[in-house]
């Protein structure tokens, strides 16, 4: 009995298993069929397959693992690691055994040296694939500050070139692609030479500013002063050619004659013709002239050859980044009539270092409004406009300031209600009717906020106003020179202590402000009698 049913049983299983695999195998056969005919499916499993090794590659992101795609900072870091780090041990070493080494002398706390160092990295990094005989070289001034003495870096960030151990200041831009430029010429490569299309588009895309040279041969007087220029210039890439239609790609309207230069900036004015004689200085002149933009946006890294520029007259628009964006059109159209006369800045509002302290020249450093101002550095005055910065109201600004109609700006605190005041306020706007043209003697206290000494002072001069309270002929005043000004009141020494005599207002006497009060009230009674004296002997 036992033996028959576990035959049986034997039998069934064998078949149940024999039934399964057949249908298994049909069903694996179908699938191959559909496989190999049905395109829907393969793409269906294609996309499936990438969608696995997606899903891989992003867990493998998240995992961290050597397959995740460089970050900016990664990029930046191996670039940085292009750059030598300078230290007590190996900084003579490096500069007495190279030709050419830039330090870029910095501190870790310093601002503008963190602005600069990914720009000195990618510099780096660009002038190796050039193949430039350039080290670059870095030097934590505050943590080596024998080396940074020895050096000759004072400040930070500081660039300097060796050439063969003899150290020269960088006079160069800051931008990485300014560095570069600077580098490869005082490294033996003022001029690019281009002889082909080819070569000429692919320069295109690397440079966006450049001067372009085109000469029938590459010798002759004009030649050599053009390379003297690209010698003596520290910013602008020189570019070369004897063929006309590499010059074309380079700048259209190059003119077929065999003798053409011609400056490339991307921005409205994009092409400008050279049309002097071929001397070094004039094409130097011309460069300074014509190398910025219609509207220039001040940076910290461009400040210094902002300020520094042949053009004397600036134009300042003080704005918020938004209202700029909507004025930068029609201030451009208005720069375009102005080009090589007025230099047109601009600087956002908000920026307390580059805003402020010119904001404050104006008395308006709480300003959130757009500011127009000008500076005319030739004879350091400053002008503002008044009206509403509209590029119709800002072309008559700028042709009063070349016409030279236009008054100065002299900054003043609104004018105060404090006529019955024992000591008179003085502003800017009544500096000229309450003390140049007042028929009383004045006593005018020159001080400012952040005057010391100037606290002791004023009261001192409230003593005495009380001393003189009914004396007609003498007027207590006081002004605060860092909010009011007036072109003949020309003060530096705070405090000072100012007697107008009523009959000589132009030679105003110098008290000393470290008198006693019985000493200053002995200098008042002595002056003013020698006014009753004057007075009697006209009469």
């Amino acid at each position: 009995m036992y033996t028959i049913k576990t035959s049986s049983r034997l039998i069934y299983l064998t078949l149940t298993l024999f039934i399964l695999l057949s249908f298994f195998v049909t069903i694996i056969t179908s699938d191959s069929t559909n496989f190999d005919n049905d395109d829907d499916d393969l793409e269906g499993m294609e996309e499936l397959m990438a969608l696995d090794e997606e899903e891989g590659f992003q867990e493998q992101q998240q995992e961290g693992t050597h397959h995740a795609k460089p970050s900016e900072a990664e990029v930046l870091s191996k670039a940085q690691r292009i750059v030598l780090e300078l230290n007590n041990d190996n900084t003579k070493r490096v500069i007495d055994g190279n030709e050419f080494v830039l330090v870029l002398g910095y501190a870790p706390w310093c601002a503008r040296s963190a602005e600069l160092m990914p720009q000195f990295a990618e510099a780096a990094t660009e002038l190796k694939e050039l193949g430039s005989p350039l080290l670059m070289a870095k030097l934590d001034a505050e943590r080596y500050p024998k080396v940074a003495s020895n050096l000759g870096i004072k400040g930070f960030p500081t660039l300097l070139l060796f050439v063969n151990g003899s150290s020269q200041a960088y006079t160069g831009g800051f931008t990485s692609q300014e560095i570069v430029i600077w580098a490869r010429k005082k490294t033996g490569v003022p001029v690019i030479r281009i002889k082909s299309v080819t070569k000429a588009k692919e320069f295109l895309k690397k440079h966006s500013m450049f001067t372009v040279g085109l000469f029938e041969k590459f010798e002759g007087s004009e030649y050599e002063e053009f390379v003297k220029a690209a010698t003596s210039d520290n910013e602008i890439q020189f570019v070369e050619t004897t063929d006309i239609d590499v010059a074309h790609v380079l700048f259209p309207d190059t003119k077929p004659n065999n003798l053409f230069l011609g400056l490339v900036k991307s921005e409205p004015e994009k092409y400008t013709t050279y049309e002097s004689t071929f001397r070094k200085d004039k094409i130097l002149q011309f460069l300074d002239y014509n190398k910025f933009p219609l509207v220039t946006v001040v940076t910290e890294l461009n400040s210094v050859r902002v300020y520094s520029s042949p053009i004397k007259i600036q134009v300042y628009v003080f704005a918020g980044a938004d209202d700029f964006k909507n004025l930068l059109g029609p201030l451009q159209d208005v720069a375009r009539k102005f080009k090589s006369e007025l230099m047109f800045l601009y600087v956002d509002i908000r920026d307390d270092n580059l805003a402020k302290p010119f904001l404050t020249l104006l008395g308006l450093e709480e300003s959130e409004d757009t500011v127009v101002a000008a500076f005319d550095n030739r004879i350091s005055s400053k002008y503002l406009l008044e009206s509403d910065p509209i590029p119709s109201k800002i072309e008559e600004f700028c042709l009063g300031l070349l016409h030279g109609t236009l008054a100065p700006y002299y900054k003043s605190q609104p004018i105060p209600d404090d006529k019955e005041s024992s000591i008179q306020t003085i502003v800017g706007k009544t500096f000229e009717d309450l003390v140049l043209s007042s028929s009383k003697n004045i006593l005018l206290e020159v001080h400012t906020p952040w005057c010391i000494n100037c606290e002791a002072t004023s009261k001192q001069i409230e003593k005495l106003a009380k001393h003189f309270k009914g004396l007609d002929n003498l007027i207590f005043a006081r002004i605060d020179a860092s909010a009011n000004e007036h072109p003949k009141l020309q003060i530096d020494d705070y405090p000072t202590l100012l007697f107008y005599p009523a009959d000589d207002k132009s030679n105003p006497i110098k008290f000393p402000t470290k008198s006693s009060l019985k000493d200053l009230a002995a200098l008042i009674n002595k002056n003013l009698k020698a006014q009753d004296h004057t007075t009697k002997d006209e009469l």
